[in-house]
């Protein structure tokens, strides 16, 4: 458990210069701590303030220096950096356990994590907390940050007693924190993900049980009853544990379900979801309210979010109609090991691929021959072709299951250039 206290007169190393990594900096030198971050990739814009000290290009025998690490989300488990302070017996602490360290006394920590869903699901967790927040008028601040947009570190330092966070959380965050206990926490799913970075499918399993690992009895986790997976792990949590299915089949008691019209919930709440797309979004407002209710969130709140709530940018977003096609921004979809498991999905609902940048070679190597592919190269390429192409009732999606940076800077860009491109039609 991290305490900064243990290392008063020691100097942190940073091991990342992204936004957790200068948020995390900022935090422990706004608590005088001396801190250098190290970053192996080149970054002209980083420079030095008061406290805080840099090295890019590589990481110098200069970090060995330093009492503990603060590893950023993203650096491989493996690295030479870490197995080196692993050596050393150089503590290694996460972004995240480092930053709820800071956290005054009687605040309330939800958290969510998943293959897929955490953005949407905390955005509606946070929506229905601030609904309530708002009807109870006490002056009751939510904080919703993580993956999410905001870092923790940049969070915590506005914190006020009696306030709730609420934390999108990723493997890559989870992995690393070995002391993170949230009041309520959440599952929504497990499939094969990020495996190059974990190392296995075991790996990623058991960064995302992390969550719950610290929880003990008067905690409460959330899971998804038709996740086999999710189910496997209710077994060794220690917490109270409710479960949410939209489908017909689970594999362990559910305390919510869809009956296809309403979520329905055994102690007799029945909800209208949100306007969103996809059983997917079911499940996600599923496990929202679920977490709400199990800290005593009245029905009628979670509805008035669920009337309100729409859909987040880049996140199956709609993005225009034109001449009858419906054009979907789904640019956050940026995550997948294999495309193969695309291929029944795509052999019942698609009508061609259209590959773009780095990923292009990939893509077809895995579904050349068993599913159409034209090779646009570049996503205003790609968008022309498919208007040119589409018929009424047709559905564009931008749904890259890829990263694609060497084309954007980040899911974000390629999202609003999408949504430029379609509007640049719209017009024309």
């Amino acid at each position: 458990m991290f305490n900064y206290t243990d290392f008063l007169g020691q100097k942190a190393c940073v091991l990342g210069s992204g936004k957790s990594g200068r948020a995390v900096a900022e935090l422990l030198a706004a608590y005088g701590m001396d801190v250098l971050i190290s970053d192996a990739n080149p970054n002209p814009q980083l420079t030095p303030s008061l406290h805080i000290e840099v090295e890019t290009g590589g990481h110098t025998p200069h970090v060995f220096t330093c009492g503990f690490f603060v590893k950023s989300p993203g650096i491989l488990p493996s690295s030479h950096v870490l197995q080196a302070a692993k050596a050393q017996h150089i503590p290694i602490f996460s972004e995240l356990e480092v930053a709820l360290s800071f956290l005054p006394k009687n605040v309330r920590v939800f958290a969510v994590t998943g293959t897929n869903g955490k953005t949407t699901t905390t955005a509606l967790l946070g929506e229905i907390l601030k609904q309530r927040a708002a009807q109870e008028n006490k002056g009751q601040q939510v904080w919703v940050c993580g993956n999410i947009g905001c870092p923790v570190s940049q969070c915590v330092r506005q914190v006020q007693p009696g306030d709730v966070v609420v934390i999108e959380v990723s493997s890559y965050q989870l992995e690393d924190s070995t002391y993170f206990k949230p009041n309520i926490a959440c599952l929504l799913n497990v499939t094969p993900d990020h495996l190059d970075h974990h190392g296995s499918m075991a790996n990623y399993i058991k960064s995302k049980e992390r969550i719950f690992l610290e929880q003990s009895e008067e905690d409460v986790a959330i899971l998804n009853a038709a996740d086999a997976l999710c189910a496997q792990l209710s077994e060794r949590i220690h917490s109270q544990v409710f479960a949410f299915s939209a489908q017909p089949k689970h594999w362990i008691k559910t305390d919510v379900f869809f009956d296809g019209d309403e979520i329905i919930f055994s102690q007799g709440a029945r909800l209208t979801p949100p306007n969103l797309k996809g059983i997917h979004n079911i499940e996600n407002s599923m496990a929202a309210a679920l977490m709400a209710m199990a800290d005593g969130v009245d029905s009628e709140d979670i509805q008035t979010v669920f009337n309100q709530f729409k859909p987040i940018e880049h996140r199956i977003e709609p993005a225009g109609e034109i001449k009858g096609v419906t054009y979907i921004n789904d640019s956050k979809a940026t995550n997948l090991d294999s495309y193969e498991v695309l291929l029944p999905y795509l052999q019942e609902h698609c009508k061609r691929v259209l590959s773009i940048g780095e990923s292009m070679d990939k893509i077809e190597r895995e579904l050349k021959g068993q599913f159409p592919i034209t090779r646009c190269d570049t996503l205003e390429k790609a968008v022309a072709y498919a208007a040119a192409q589409a018929s009424v009732g047709d559905v564009v999606l931008l749904s890259p299951a890829c990263a694609s940076f060497d084309q954007f800077k980040d899911y974000e860009e390629r999202g609003k250039v999408f949504k430029d491109l379609v509007r640049k039609l719209q017009r024309a």
